[in-house]
C-alpha cells in the first residue's frame, strides 16, 4: 500500500544555535503545518522522516525544532528540504470546500461547453483565490486565463469525479 503525500512547505534557513529551523508553510493558517507529524523531508535523493518536537510563529513565519536536530550544523544540513505529509492526515472539508491540490489538473469548461484549459495552479490574491488555467489539446484557443475561484458567481460546479470545473466565463474575457 502506497501512502499518498502532499507538500505543505519547505525549510528556508537555520535559526539560532540550538537546531531550530525557519519553515515556509503553504497551510492556512501557516501554523497548521505544525499539527502534522511526522514530516517527510525531501531534497534530491534524500527522503527523511522526522517528528516535529516544537514549533511556533515567529514574525510572519514559523520556527520549528525537529527531533534529533540539536545544533546549527544539523539544521543547516536540512535547508532546502521540502516538507511533505501523509495526505490522509488532512482534515475533511465541508461540502463545497476544496483543497487546492484537488482542483489542480481539473478541466475548466464554460457554461457553453467550451474547454478553456486545465487548472495549472492557484494564486491567493487576498480578495479571492485565482485559478491559472492553461490551454490543453481541445481548448478553444491558446490563451492562458486567470479565473477567480468565486463559487456560485464564477465557479458554477466542481466535479472531482469527472475532473471538471464549470465556470461562468466567456472565451473572450
Amino acid at each position: 500500500m502506497t501512502v499518498e503525500t502532499i507538500q505543505l512547505g519547505r525549510i528556508n534557513a537555520a535559526y539560532g544555535l540550538k537546531g531550530w529551523l525557519k519553515v515556509y508553510s503553504d497551510t492556512d493558517p501557516i501554523e497548521q503545518i505544525l499539527s502534522y507529524s511526522p514530516w517527510q523531508l525531501r531534497r534530491g535523493d534524500m527522503d527523511l522522516q522526522v517528528e516535529v518536537e516544537k514549533g511556533k510563529t515567529h514574525g510572519r513565519g514559523l520556527i520549528v525544532l525537529l527531533a534529533g536536530v540539536e545544533d546549527r550544523n544539523q539544521a543547516e544540513s536540512l535547508i532546502g528540504c521540502e516538507v511533505w505529509i501523509d495526505r490522509a492526515k488532512l482534515p475533511e472539508l465541508d461540502q463545497g470546500e476544496y483543497y487546492w491540490h484537488q482542483l489542480e489538473g481539473l478541466k475548466v469548461v464554460n457554461q457553453s461547453g467550451a474547454v478553456l484549459g486545465r487548472v495549472d495552479h492557484l494564486v491567493e490574491t487576498g480578495a479571492n483565490d485565482v485559478m491559472v488555467v492553461k490551454p490543453v489539446t481541445g481548448s478553444i484557443d491558446e490563451t492562458e486565463r486567470l479565473i477567480p475561484f468565486v463559487q456560485d458567481e464564477v465557479v458554477k460546479d466542481v466535479n472531482i469525479e469527472t475532473a471538471t470545473i464549470v465556470v461562468a466565463w466567456e472565451s473572450d474575457y
